[in-house]
Parts: structure tokens; C-alpha cells; sequence
């Protein structure tokens, strides 16, 4: 993880700094970049504004930490599915399982991850998620070539394009179970309880990606 912070932060108690940079995950989760205040963070957290300002240097360093925070949670979420070595079907259904988990134990970080999807503040931000994006569009991709070359899937389709469809309906589906827009988007289509039946979610959404691809079990 990139640090964003200073050796005065470092060194500060663990349980201190986890406090302060949960609250101010949450405040810039609800309010994003601009519209958090790190005078309300410091309140919240139980420090001064001075106190804050000797963790980090700005407003700016204290969101990249918690961008980065978001990112490696994720990541490492994502490794640990990788790593198991599955093949690509399998892959898929434990990423949709790890999504549906993830984003409601961590309701915060998904949603701080949908506000970073909106800031003008950028060029950082994305050098961070190209991290976890860049592995992601690289392993869908090669998933899909191995699965055409061993004849599991159609011939005739863009490994790189339909990575990044495959990515799309991951992050839409993260953003589905945190941020009510999406959440009230979902359940319009669905219906209200949507949320209560995990696994016809798993089944529904396995049936869309072997059919678009036309993977065989």
C-alpha cells in the first residue's frame, strides 16, 4: 500500500489510527472529495484539526490514503480467488460471491470507491486503481483466450472487450448492494427482494456470462 501519511501518524497506536481513518473514510464516502471537511473528521475522530494536519499533510493526502485503503482491500480480496487457480467458470462464481460478501462488510469502502469513480480529482486516484483495474482487464482476458483455445468458448469475440464487459458487471454489481441508487435501480428490475436470495443472483448472472461467451461447464 502506498503511504499518504507522516512518521507522526505511523506512529500513533493502531487503534488510533484505525479511528481516524474509518471516520474519515466514512466522511468522504458520504460526501466525496470536495464535499468533505477535515475539520469535521478531526471532531469526529477525536483529535484536534492541528493533530490532523501533523498526520497528514492535507485534505488531498488523507483521501489518497483512503482510496488506497479501499483499493487494497479489494485487491486483496481478488488475489485470494486468483490464487486458488481455478478455472475461468469457477473463477467468475467465486468473484461474484466475494463481491456480494465484500460490499456489505465493507459498505463504506465500496461506496468511497463509487464516489472516486466521480471526482475531478483524478490523476492519482488513478494510478492507485490501475492497480487493481490493470490486474483485473489482464486476468479476464487471459481467462477467456485459454477458454477459446480449449474450445470451452466462441472464437469470434475480443478477449480484451469482453474483459472489460465482464469487469463492468462486477463493479456495477458492488455498487449495487452499497449505494442506494443502484441498490433501488437493481431492485426495480428485480424486484424488492433481490437481496434476500443470494444465490439466484450467483445462478442468474452465471447463466448471462456462459451465454454470452457461450462457455461450456
Amino acid at each position: 500500500m502506498l503511504f499518504f501519511n507522516t512518521d507522526s501518524f505511523r506512529k500513533l497506536p493502531a487503534d488510533k489510527q484505525e479511528k481516524i481513518l474509518q471516520t474519515a473514510i466514512l466522511e468522504f464516502a458520504e460526501h466525496g472529495f470536495e464535499g468533505a471537511n477535515i475539520n469535521v473528521i478531526a471532531k469526529k475522530a477525536g483529535i484536534s484539526v492541528g493533530s490532523m494536519y501533523k498526520y497528514f499533510k492535507n485534505k488531498h493526502e488523507l483521501y489518497m490514503m483512503t482510496v488506497s485503503i479501499s483499493v487494497a482491500k479489494l485487491n486483496t480480496a481478488l488475489n485470494e480467488i486468483i490464487n486458488l487457480k481455478m478455472d475461468f467458470l469457477r473463477t467468475v462464481e467465486q468473484i461474484i460471491r466475494a463481491i456480494q460478501l465484500h460490499s456489505r462488510e465493507n459498505i463504506y469502502l465500496t461506496k468511497l470507491y463509487n464516489q472516486m469513480t466521480t471526482e475531478n480529482n483524478t490523476e492519482f486516484v488513478q494510478k492507485i486503481v490501475a492497480q487493481m483495474e490493470g490486474l483485473t482487464a489482464q486476468l479476464y482476458a487471459a481467462f477467456i483466450e485459454e477458454a477459446q483455445k480449449n474450445g470451452a468458448a466462441r472464437r469470434d469475440i475480443d478477449p480484451r472487450y469482453f474483459a472489460f464487459f465482464l469487469d463492468n458487471l462486477f463493479i456495477l454489481l458492488q455498487f449495487s448492494y452499497t449505494c442506494e441508487y443502484y441498490k433501488e435501480r437493481l431492485k426495480m428490475f428485480v424486484g424488492d427482494d433481490v437481496f434476500a436470495d443470494d444465490e439466484l443472483l450467483v445462478e442468474q448472472m452465471m447463466k448471462f456470462v456462459k451465454g454470452a461467451l457461450y462457455l461450456k461447464d
